[in-house]
């Protein structure tokens, strides 16, 4: 990784390529890496993140995989969460989906980091986060994405704008596009 990270993303980083790398031993696709991890990754920690949600169509592999990298889940008082926890990272992990954005995204598209011994993390494109972001700004529930997907596409103009602009337009059913992340002020 040439770009600098929080220590704690870059080793929740690491283990989850080590994860994906058991779940390929075992002859399973590898997950994919969404949500505010993979915003974090395409901000280079402007944006911080307390999980790391993945995609996988093999949640019990997956989480079978952080069990052996030493990943609980939390229980008791105040530990409401689906999600796994290294406990020395305190960054969450959780299987959020089965399949890419609904089926939604191009998995062609999926970005691979290599990580050296720590293996390979794939990461859902940067269209196609800008456009989740979008979905979920237009949804009226998240208000904040549109900042979130205004900073993802000033550090990434060189990103294919016109799958973007069909993505924005799916996620958003029409109503944004790649205009409105232009006008959002930074």
């Amino acid at each position: 990784m040439e770009a600098v990270y929080r220590r704690e993303f870059e080793a929740a980083l690491r283990m989850f390529a080590q994860a994906s790398g058991k779940m390929v031993a075992l002859g399973f696709e590898a997950p994919v890496l969404v949500g505010g991890a993979a915003v974090e990754l395409y901000t280079t920690s402007r944006i911080a993140t307390g999980d790391f949600d993945v995609s996988t169509g093999r949640q019990e592999v997956f989480e079978q995989a952080l069990r052996d990298l030493g990943f609980v889940k939390p229980s008791g008082p105040g530990m409401a969460t689906k999600g796994w926890i290294h406990p020395d990272l305190m960054l969450g992990f959780e299987v959020v989906s089965s399949t890419l954005l609904d089926g939604m995204a191009d998995r062609d598209r999926v970005y691979l980091i290599d990580l050296g011994d720590d293996g390979d993390a794939r990461i859902i494109s940067v269209e196609d986060m800008i456009a989740d972001r979008m979905g979920q700004f237009a949804s009226g529930s998240a208000p904040d994405m549109l900042g979130q997907a205004s900073v993802l596409w000033s550090l990434h103009k060189n990103a294919d704008r016109a799958y973007l602009a069909r993505r924005i337009s799916e996620e958003t059913f029409g109503d944004y596009t790649i205009a409105d992340l232009e006008r959002h002020p930074l």
